[in-house]
């Protein structure tokens, strides 16, 4: 999800509620911590330098159970956030405390926001020698073909 797409579904929603992948929701009485710009800098393991840049979210929980952030509160900390952020509609970074501080990507559904699942990925994997996933699956049917023939028991 980008800045100007929470902004619209701010516009859109009645209560701002967000979603683990699990399902699960935050309490109601989370806190937006944090809106930042985080930039990234880095050489991946096949010597190209690459940089990355997100809008940053951190949500937290406390022990007051009163609190509640509005849609119309968030979209006015959003909007104070611009002069950090800058006017490029970035890509937001949610972080939240569970054993660790866990980073998630942002999506919608209907009225929830949910928290997506990121993975770290090797982004030089033609210069690591790591094949291709589809070229690692065709060996293994082409021998299950094989194997499994009218009669041959393995169905």
């Amino acid at each position: 999800m980008k800045i100007s797409e929470i902004k619209q579904a701010l516009t859109e929603v009645e209560a701002v509620s967000f979603r683990l992948p699990t399902g699960e929701y935050l309490p109601a009485h989370f806190h937006v911590t944090e809106v930042g710009l985080v930039s990234k800098h880095f050489i991946d393991c096949g010597g190209v330098e690459r940089r990355e840049t997100v809008a940053n979210f951190q949500l937290w929980e406390a022990g007051d159970y009163d609190h509640r952030l509005a849609p119309a509160k968030f979209l006015h900390i959003l909007n104070l956030s611009e002069r950090i952020l800058g006017p490029e509609d970035l890509d937001i970074e949610v972080e939240y405390q569970q054993a660790t501080i866990g980073k998630f990507g942002l999506s919608r559904e209907g009225n929830d926001f949910v928290l997506t699942p990121k993975q770290t990925a090797c982004l030089a994997q033609d210069a690591c020698g790591i094949p291709d996933a589809r070229q690692l699956a065709l060996p293994q049917l082409q021998m299950a073909g094989a194997a499994c023939t009218p009669g041959g028991g393995c169905c």
